[in-house]
């Protein structure tokens, strides 16, 4: 197979942007992506796109040039954007094309994300009942496991406030504003243990990334990142999930923990190799789960590594270093490539103010979504 390099990234800002269309922007993301790499869009061989709210985000080409290309759409929860990188990278790494794009965009209304419940295989009683709410899971996840593990509310509040902290150094972020520990806990109370200021809003935005052959990434950027694998995993029986409304006697792990352990396998490292890491940080707790789910610690070391600052960006475990969901907000479908955006700029030290020090070499990017679908992605100068 063809090792498979990124030569290009782009990204159109997260926030709200009035009637401008998800399409326009995603066509913007595209634009800088080849920009960056130095290429036109009559270059571009095929391409894929993620969205939630766009149901044919193909129609770009329409703002891009009409070039026959073949684009594909895909839509897989807060996985989407992992999905289209993964599709994009696999069609070259099996010699059927050479230079591709991955674009993700989206445009949400304001206010928490609906669905019927039949939709994600639960029954229509639970949303009857009023069960079918995101905030609810997360609550009830991230209590059990402070219980568990002796996390206290205020490493939740800290994990809130550095990703508003790190969201002030970030240009493209939506909210950039810093928000202090105290008044974080004493916002108001979502679903406990979690507060207003410890979740991630649904917005708008696009981001565009530009793979090619390896062995041909030269031709077009002295500095290439790779992408040493993209892995994609469900829900095993006995995980318990958004939106499950059963638990199993015996519980399983989550569908992240089987794709990281894939993923490292796939590229030959382990979590100690890993510069600078993106995790899904839907709120707060989900991060503080995920840091240990992607193995960069054991449950309950959270607490300790939070409080002597081993996730800030001159720390040594460097977590969502542009803000995460939580200072970006969450347009589903350009999430994931937004996190390969920073990766990239860490990985070329173009980061500016929230750059990772000491020359970083190898990224780390995880997703998780509804219900129950995780993407992990690794890349590497």
């Amino acid at each position: 197979m063809e090792d498979v390099a990124i030569i290009g990234v782009g990204i159109h800002p997260f926030g709200r942007f009035g009637d401008k269309s998800a399409i326009q922007m995603g066509a913007e993301a595209i634009r800088s992506a080849l920009a960056d790499a130095g290429l036109e869009w009559k270059q571009v061989q095929f391409a894929f796109g993620g969205s939630c709210e766009v149901d044919n985000p193909d129609a770009v080409v329409g703002l891009l040039g009409l070039t026959g290309i073949p684009f594909m759409d895909v839509y897989n929860g807060c996985a989407t954007a992992a999905t289209a990188l993964d599709l994009t990278a696999d069609a070259i790494r099996f010699g059927k094309y050479d230079i591709g794009v991955a674009v993700g965009m989206d445009k949400h209304a304001f206010g928490a994300f609906t669905a019927d419940p039949v939709h994600y295989s639960a029954p229509p009683w639970y949303g009857d009942i009023g069960h079918f709410l995101t905030t609810k899971f997360f609550g009830m996840k991230i209590n059990r496991y402070m219980h568990d593990h002796g996390i206290s509310h205020q490493t939740l509040a800290r994990v809130a406030a550095k990703n508003y902290r790190n969201g002030v150094l970030n240009p493209n972020a939506f909210r950039r504003k810093a928000i202090s520990e105290e008044e974080i806990l004493s916002s108001a109370m979502l679903n406990y243990p979690l507060t207003k200021y410890m979740f991630c809003s649904p917005d708008e935005g696009a981001a565009a990334v530009v793979l090619c052959r390896a062995d041909i990434a030269r031709r077009y950027t002295s500095n290439p990142i790779y992408l040493r694998t993209s892995v994609l995993r469900t829900r095993t029986y006995g995980a318990h999930e958004v939106h499950s409304s059963w638990a199993a006697v015996e519980p399983a792990e989550a569908p992240t923990v089987y794709a990281s352990r894939a993923a490292y396998e796939a590229a030959g490292i382990g979590p100690g190799d890993v510069d600078v890491i993106q995790v899904q940080d839907t709120d707060s707790g989900a991060e503080i789960i995920h840091m240990a789910e992607n193995g960069f610690c054991a449950d309950g070391e959270q607490e300790k590594l939070l409080a002597e600052g081993a996730t800030e960006i001159g720390g040594r475990l460097p977590v969502n270093t542009d803000g995460g969901l939580i200072a970006n907000g969450e347009p589903v479908g350009a999430s994931g490539l937004r996190q390969i955006h920073e990766l990239v700029l860490q990985l070329r030290g173009q980061a500016g103010e929230r750059q990772v020090p000491g020359n970083p070499r190898v990224g780390y990017a995880q997703l998780y979504g509804a219900p129950g679908t995780a993407g992990v992605s690794i890349v590497t100068t």
